[in-house]
């Protein structure tokens, strides 16, 4: 029964993970509150647990990469004889703006968080994954989708293609991402708000998030991992089968609802604002933070 129990927490972490990394409201910000009220318990080491959870939480995210490299397959791959060489170099040029964009998230996610451990004694993670923060972020950039949502109103966007983008404008972007290392903040909410700042169309800011995404989950999953690695080779933690069982769900859970998700978003910004995303996260924000202050 306790291992039906744990596969039925990570098909949820799946489904809440598909759901909140393309829509702007903060996948990691929402996992960290799952996890507070319900974690994992497959094992009665809790240092393990608390390893593998934080490795979970990133490294589910593959599965969501895997439904972007699916649906946007053609729009990736370059070395298709269905593509002229133009369309080729176009893809390719694609390709450079998202290597671009992805500097400073990379910057801020090794460096500066090795550079706050070795002077705090503590790396990002356990300065900033706690309610308080995930709540604060969550209400400050609901306001600020629903004030440049307002202030954009009648504009034309000066991009309304990911391939009109200049490389000027894909770093600027990058900077915005970098932001998201704050959870709560949403990698895509960041992203898109700075795409919107930076006069980009609402359908070329979500595309654009989406495939930054790629490079950057990729990375971030990779050092996630071996990470977690690391520390079962150093204590010589036994991990149990479960543990593997409920990472694969979660992938795969994660990937399948990704793909609703992204299909959903698509469709709605063509029509709608992401003002409805904001109020959103403030009403959430604002529970987050009464739960934290009732300790609840």
């Amino acid at each position: 029964m306790t291992e039906f129990f744990e596969i039925l927490k990570s098909i949820l972490y799946g489904i809440v993970e598909g759901i909140t990394e393309w829509l702007p409201i903060s996948s990691t910000g929402h996992l960290i509150l799952l996890e507070s009220r319900l974690p994992f318990a497959f094992s009665d080491d809790p240092l393990l647990l608390a390893e593998f959870s934080e490795m979970f939480q990133v490294v589910i995210q593959l599965g969501a990469i895997l439904a972007v490299v699916v649906l946007f397959w053609s729009r990736l791959w370059p070395f298709t004889s269905k593509k002229t060489t133009e369309e080729k170099k176009s893809t390719l040029r694609l390709w450079a703006r998202v290597i671009v964009a992805s500097i400073p998230a990379a910057f801020a996610g090794i460096v500066l968080d090795k550079v706050l451990e070795a002077f705090s004694g503590k790396d990002i993670d356990g300065w900033l994954y706690n309610a308080p923060v995930v709540a604060v972020a969550l209400v400050v950039y609901g306001v600020a989708f629903i004030v440049i949502e307002r202030i954009n109103r009648g504009r034309t966007p000066r991009v309304e293609r990911v391939e009109d983008m200049s490389f000027g404008t894909a770093l600027s972007v990058g900077c915005f991402q970098a932001l998201s290392i704050v959870p709560g903040t949403s990698r895509s909410g960041s992203t898109i708000l700075g795409s919107m700042l930076l006069g980009i169309s609402r359908t070329a800011a979500a595309e654009f998030s989406f495939f930054m995404a790629i490079p950057v989950m990729l990375g971030a999953s990779g050092i996630k991992a071996l990470g977690f690695l690391s520390f079962v080779s150093e204590t010589n933690a036994v991990i149990p089968p479960m543990a593997w069982v409920t990472l694969g769900v979660g992938c795969l859970v994660s990937f399948a609802v990704s793909m609703l998700a992204i299909r959903f978003l698509m469709d709605f910004v063509k029509k709608h604002s992401f003002s409805p995303f904001g109020v959103y996260r403030i009403a959430l924000g604002a529970l987050v933070l009464l739960l934290w202050f009732l300790n609840v």
